[in-house]
C-alpha cells in the first residue's frame, strides 16, 4: 500500500520534479517507510512506500528494469504474485526482488496490457516504456485502489489522492455542477470520470490507458462483472450455492494474507467480519489481532456492537482491542478525517474508521475488512422490494437518492441547476446496459461497481491511509464477486437478505451474530446534530467562503439550522450533514 503519483509533459518540456515533490509530500503518510522520484525527460514518476512485501531496498519503487527498458510506480498488492511468478519464472524471467512489484513489471513485457486480466489483487499504477516514451495507467476491477487525473494543454498528472494533485498546482478548482447534482442526489456518490471539481477526473476502476507520447491514448475497459447464469446456474440447490461461496470465501480471505508483516482483522460484531475472523482461526491463525470502535449513546441510539465483537473475539482467542470514543474526542477528529477525504464523503463512519485506524497502525500495517458483502451479497433493505417491480430506475431511485429533482432545484442556488436530473439519468443508463436482466440484478450491479467503488471503498481506502494502514477487503476477491453474481436473486434474499452468505456463515460463526438486526458503524452524535456540532456545521455554512460560493438556496439552509433531525434523507441520513460536509471539505482543502 503506498502513494503514486507522476507527470507526462506532451511537448519539448520536461517534467517538473517540484511539482511531483509536493504530491509525494502530500501522500507521506500512505507511504511512511520510504520515498523516491524517477525523472526521464518529459516522464517523471514519484512514490511513497509503506513497507508490506519485500521489506528490503530491493522493493524500493519507481521500480526500473534497465533489462526491460520499464519503469513502474504501483499502489496496492497483488495476491497471487506468487503464483505469476513462478510462471514468469518457468518462460525464463529473472528477478532481482521477492516484491510483487517486479511481478507486475516482468508480467506486463510478457503480456502485455492483458497482463491485468491475470491479476488478482488491488491496484492503480503506471509504467513507462523508456524506448517508445509510452505511458500505461492501470487501476483495479473495483477500483480499490484509487487514482486521480489532472489534464492541461500538453500535460498530465495523477496520483493517489486528489489532495496531491491540487499539491502540484495549475488545477481549474471550480466546482463540477453535473458532480454537484450527482453529490446531492446520489447519497454523496460522484461516479467517474467526475470528481466535485473540473479540473480533476477520475480514472475508471477495471481500466487500463495506453497514453502515447504525443498525448493521445486508448483506453480499455478490461472486466465487467456479468448477472446472467445458465440453466445449471438457475437449477442449482441453495444448498449447493452455500458450499460454493464458502469455498470462494476461504480462498479469498486466505490471499489476503501474503505480506512480510502479520495481518488483523477490523472487526465490527457483523456477519461479515465475523466470518472473516472465522476462517482464519479456522485456517490455523492464532493470535489475531482484532479491532472494534464505539461512540457515545446520543437520543437513546446505542454507539456500539461491542457485545457482538466481544462474542466473536471470545470464540476465536483473538487478541481483541476495543476503542471508545467520548464526543469530545470525536469532535476533535472531525477536521482530521475531513482532512483526510479524497473526495468529500457523507457518511458518519468515516470518523470510526478514522480514529479506528489510528489505534489499529499503532499495532500492526494490514488489516483485514468486510466491506463489500452487502453490494455483493444484497443486504440491504432495499433489495427485496425490487423483485416486482415494473419501474425499477424509479423504484430504486426513490430509496437510494437523497432528494427528486424537484427538491434539489429548491435547496441548490439558480446558478448550480442542471438541465435535466443527473442521478435519474445515469442509474437508467447503467440499468439499461446488457448483463444483468432482472432488477435486483441490475441494482446489483449498479451497486457493486459504482456505489461501492466511491463510497465504502473509497472511504476504507482514505481513512486506513491516514494512518499508513493497508486494508484489504475479501468479499470484492473478483472471482468470489463473479461467483456471486450468478446466485439467483432469489437466493441472496432469502432470510431477509444475504441469504447465501448467512448459511454459509453458519458453519463458521455463532448464530447470534447472524440473526440480529443488520448492524452498522452508528455515530449517532453526526445523525442528530446539536450543541457543538451544529455550531461547527453552522459556522462552515455562514462563513465568507461559503456565501461566495453560494452554493444553497438561503431558505433551504435556514429550514436546516431551524430542524436539523427533521431533515433526513430515505437512507436515515442528515441532509444538514451533508451540505455541510461538502462545505467544510472545500474549506480544508483551501478550495
Amino acid at each position: 500500500m503506498c502513494g503514486i503519483c507522476g507527470e507526462l509533459v506532451f511537448s519539448n518540456g520536461a517534467a517538473d520534479p517540484a511539482a511531483i515533490g509536493r504530491m509525494m509530500d502530500v501522500m507521506a503518510r500512505r507511504g511512511p517507510d520510504s520515498s523516491g522520484q524517477i525523472m526521464r525527460g518529459r516522464v517523471g514518476l514519484g512514490h511513497r512506500r509503506l513497507r508490506i512485501i519485500d521489506l528490503t531496498e530491493k522493493g524500493a519503487q519507481p521500480m526500473s528494469d534497465s533489462a526491460l527498458g520499464l519503469e513502474l510506480v504501483f499502489n496496492g498488492c497483488i495476491y497471487n504474485y506468487p503464483q505469476l511468478r513462478q510462471e514468469l519464472e518457468a518462460s525464463g524471467y529473472r528477478f532481482f526482488s521477492t516484491s510483487d512489484t517486479e511481478v507486475i513489471l516482468k508480467a506486463y513485457h510478457a503480456w502485455g496490457t492483458a497482463c491485468v486480466e491475470r491479476f488478482n489483487g488491488m491496484f492503480a499504477f503506471a509504467i513507462h516504456e523508456r524506448e517508445t516514451g509510452r505511458v500505461i495507467l492501470a487501476r483495479d476491477r473495483f477500483g480499490i485502489k484509487p487514482l486521480y487525473l489532472s489534464e492541461t494543454p500538453g500535460r498530465l498528472r495523477f496520483a493517489s489522492s486528489l489532495p496531491a494533485i491540487l499539491a502540484a498546482g495549475d488545477v481549474d478548482t471550480s466546482i463540477n455542477r453535473t458532480a454537484l447534482a450527482f453529490y446531492m442526489s446520489f447519497h454523496a456518490v460522484v461516479p467517474p470520470p467526475y470528481t466535485i471539481l473540473n479540473g480533476v477526473r477520475k480514472f475508471p476502476p477495471a481500466t487500463i490507458r495506453v497514453i502515447e507520447p504525443d498525448g493521445t491514448y486508448a483506453d480499455k475497459r478490461y472486466w465487467r462483472l456479468s448477472f446472467e447464469r445458465d440453466a445449471r446456474d438457475v437449477e442449482r440447490p441453495f444448498n449447493e450455492w452455500r458450499d460454493m461461496v464458502l469455498d470462494g470465501l476461504r480462498k479469498s480471505v486466505a490471499r489476503r494474507m501474503v505480506a512480510d508483516v502479520p495481518v488483523g482483522v477490523l472487526l465490527s460484531g457483523g456477519v461479515d467480519s465475523s466470518m472473516i475472523v472465522g476462517l482464519l482461526a479456522e485456517a490455523g491463525q492464532h493470535g489475531l489481532m482484532t479491532f472494534s470502535v464505539g461512540f457515545e449513546e446520543a437520543h437513546g441510539e446505542k454507539g456500539d456492537e461491542f457485545q457482538y465483537s466481544d462474542l466473536i473475539a471470545e470464540r476465536f482467542a483473538t487478541r481483541h482491542n476495543k476503542i471508545s470514543v467520548p464526543s469530545s474526542e470525536l469532535m476533535d477528529a472531525l477536521p482530521g478525517t475531513i482532512r483526510a477525504m479524497s473526495e468529500p464523503m457523507v457518511s458518519y463512519d468515516n470518523v470510526g474508521f478514522f480514529l479506528l485506524s489510528q489505534e489499529v497502525s499503532k499495532h500492526i500495517k494490514v488489516v483485514q475488512s468486510g466491506q463489500g458483502a452487502d453490494e455483493v451479497f444484497a443486504g440491504y433493505h432495499w433489495y427485496p422490494p425490487l423483485m416486482s417491480s415494473n419501474d425499477v430506475s424509479a423504484d430504486y431511485a426513490r430509496v437510494f437518492c437523497d432528494r427528486s429533482f424537484a427538491r434539489l432545484k429548491e435547496h441548490l442556488s439558480p446558478e448550480w441547476h442542471t438541465e435535466t436530473d443527473e442521478a435519474l439519468a445515469f442509474v437508467s443508463g447503467h440499468f439499461a446496459e446488457a448483463g444483468a436482466a432482472s432488477p435486483v440484478d441490475k441494482a446489483l450491479r449498479l451497486d457493486s461497481t459504482v456505489m461501492l467503488v466511491d463510497d465504502p471503498v473509497k472511504r476504507v481506502d482514505n481513512m486506513t491511509m491516514a494512518w499508513s494502514l493497508e486494508a484489504r477487503v475479501p468479499f470484492l476477491d473478483h472471482e468470489l464477486a463473479e461467483l456471486a453474481a450468478r446466485i439467483p436473486p432469489e437466493h441472496k434474499l432469502a432470510h431477509g437478505g444475504k441469504g447465501v452468505l448467512k448459511e454459509a456463515a453458519r458453519l463458521v460463526v455463532p448464530s447470534e451474530v447472524i440473526d440480529r438486526k443488520k448492524g452498522y458503524f452508528p455515530v449517532p452524535a453526526l445523525k442528530y446534530i446539536e450543541g457543538p456540532y451544529l455550531d461547527m456545521v453552522r459556522d462552515a455554512l455562514t462563513s465568507q467562503a461559503a456565501r461566495d460560493r453560494n452554493l444553497f438556496s438561503p431558505a433551504y439552509l435556514d429550514q436546516l439550522f431551524a430542524d436539523p433531525k427533521g431533515h433526513i434523507t430515505p437512507l436515515r441520513g442528515s441532509e444538514l450533514w451533508q451540505v455541510a460536509l461538502l462545505e467544510m471539505w472545500l474549506q480544508a482543502q483551501d478550495i
